[in-house]
């Protein structure tokens, strides 16, 4: 299938020297994974997710919120980065300043080889203490569930951010500087309507950058964008990086 790419796109990525690439939830839907709620199935569809991922349900009931992230993991675990994850890495290794702001908690785009990137919501992937906030990389094995901090005895969660909870202040000012300062945004598969992400595509065009969003559904920042295109980023990615003649080795052994 012949994807319709507008020539104007194609020079303003050729010229592109800072680049901020924004990426939410649709990019990992192609690989099959479930979105927050899509995930609520078999015993947990009796759950709202709104009441498991949050500081107080933790703390009032540790073992379940611990045992549903163990469950969401292990859906994350049978799927895998897809072209489109492949494709940025490319992107990352072809632009001079490049950041890719991610607001998914899957790790694909560290699996697919992304480096210069914000995980702005954390990672499922990764465990921290309840108590001290550090991520943890050992504990003791026993029977407890969650598990123990070595350092202060604290039940361990995931490294991921809850209702209620801020982003990382370090992450989100990396993504609005870089933001503040590019030529070209892209943003992928995220519904632009959640603050203060949702601020990046608009500080962005105010600053006098092109805006490119590739999204199945139109959203709040279609109307905006330079470019709002409705394809697969699975396919339209790796085709932009084939028509610029870059380098695809991400995309070759994916």
């Amino acid at each position: 299938m012949s994807l319709h790419i507008p020539d104007e796109l194609l020079t303003a990525l050729s010229s592109a020297e800072r680049v901020v690439v924004l990426t939410g939830a649709g990019i990992s839907a192609e690989s099959g994974v479930p979105t927050f709620r899509e995930a609520q199935t078999g015993v947990w569809a009796q759950y709202d997710p709104r009441e498991l991922a949050t500081p107080q349900a933790f703390a009032r009931n540790p073992r379940l919120v611990w045992e549903w992230y163990e469950w969401r993991r292990k859906l994350i675990q049978q799927a895998k980065p897809n072209l489109a994850h492949h494709a940025l890495v490319d992107l990352e290794q072809a632009i001079p300043a490049f950041l890719l702001v991610t607001q998914n908690i899957d790790g694909f785009h560290w699996l697919a080889g992304s480096r210069d990137m914000v995980e702005l919501h954390g990672n499922i992937a990764r465990t921290k203490c309840f108590e001290e906030g550090h991520v943890v990389g050992w504990w003791p094995e026993t029977d407890d569930v969650p598990p123990r901090c070595s350092s202060c005895d604290g039940p361990l969660r995931p490294d991921v951010v809850w209702f209620g909870e801020g982003i990382p202040e370090q992450a989100l000012r990396t993504a609005f500087d870089a933001t503040a300062g590019c030529d070209l945004f892209i943003s992928i598969g995220t519904s632009a309507v959640v603050q203060p992400v949702a601020s990046l595509p608009l500080l962005a065009k105010r600053m006098g950058a092109r805006v490119l969003e590739i999204n199945r559904d139109q959203t709040a920042l279609s109307v905006l964008a330079d470019w709002s295109l409705r394809d697969k980023a699975s396919q339209l990615l790796p085709e932009l990086i084939r028509r610029l003649g870059y380098p695809t080795n991400a995309i070759d052994g994916a």
